[in-house]
């Protein structure tokens, strides 16, 4: 069963409200998805093998047939200057959308902070951005309490790159090729620093290498995880996929702390 987040102390609304609710925040959100980007970097096999290793890492990972236009939307690092991730051309992107408040987020972090390490010195950055309204003060007390050593510090207190992706539910970790296009998505929690998962994302980075020769680029996951340690702690999360659902336009009434938090309908 999926783990869902609260807000403490927060009343239901009725459920005709909450329905109205989240039919308009899904129009809304199909809306934002856009239009696909017809062209891909991938080849077809590298497409096919990219899959193929992103079912075996994550099985509840969403593999878009066709490349996704770059979220757009404003956030800040920890020094409080304005980012976008046009900011991060040129590399792969591990986009993780949570908040301190999301049970799951805070369950899969030290995951996402090992993945973080594991790429270090690579084409590739894994952007942990919380929504979390009160900046980044909470996330550097989260951070400092499990310990993070690896992820940098970003916030999206407005939930601009979220609502411009259209997410629904926390945690979700978008995966976007070196034009910031997104190639897959899983919302849910995950282990994301299994060697299957590192295999993953090295794949995205050397299919969309614009200097890699296609012919030797590896196919398989025991090629990209050679001397790859395995992670310390076993992939069990993976069929929970716990989630915090969002509620659309009725949570902004309601929420005092992220402008992603919500119930499941």
């Amino acid at each position: 069963m999926p783990k869902f987040a609260r807000m403490p102390g927060r009343e239901r609304l009725p459920v005709a409200r909450r329905l109205g609710a989240a039919l308009l925040y899904g129009a809304a959100a199909l809306a934002a998805i856009g239009t696909p980007v017809a062209q891909a970097e991938m080849t077809t096999a590298d497409r096919a093998a990219f899959t193929e290793l992103a079912k075996t890492a994550i099985p509840n990972i969403v593999v878009y047939p066709e490349l996704r236009e770059r979220p757009g939307g404003d956030f800040t690092d920890a020094d409080g200057q304005t980012m976008t991730l046009a900011d991060f051309e040129g590399r792969v992107v591990v986009l993780n959308v949570w908040a301190t408040w999301c049970p799951p987020c805070r369950k899969e972090m030290p995951s996402i902070d090992r993945l973080a390490a594991a790429l270090a010195g690579e084409d590739a950055v894994v952007v942990a951005l919380s929504t979390d309204r009160g900046g980044k003060k909470p996330v550097e007390k989260f951070f400092r309490e499990v310990g993070i050593e690896t992820l940098a510090i970003y916030n999206d207190k407005g939930g601009d790159v979220p609502r411009s992706a259209a997410v629904i539910g926390l945690p979700a970790t978008l995966l976007l090729d070196r034009e910031g296009r997104e190639v897959a998505r899983l919302t849910g929690d995950a282990e994301w620093d299994t060697p299957e998962v590192v295999a993953m994302v090295r794949h995205l980075i050397a299919a969309t290498d614009p200097a890699a020769q296609r012919s030797a680029l590896p196919r398989s996951s025991q090629s990209l995880t050679a001397g790859l340690a395995p992670s310390p702690i076993e992939p069990t999360t993976r069929a929970a996929n716990g989630t915090a659902f969002l509620e659309g336009k009725a949570r902004d009434a309601v929420n005092r702390d992220s402008p992603l938090a919500g119930t499941a309908l």
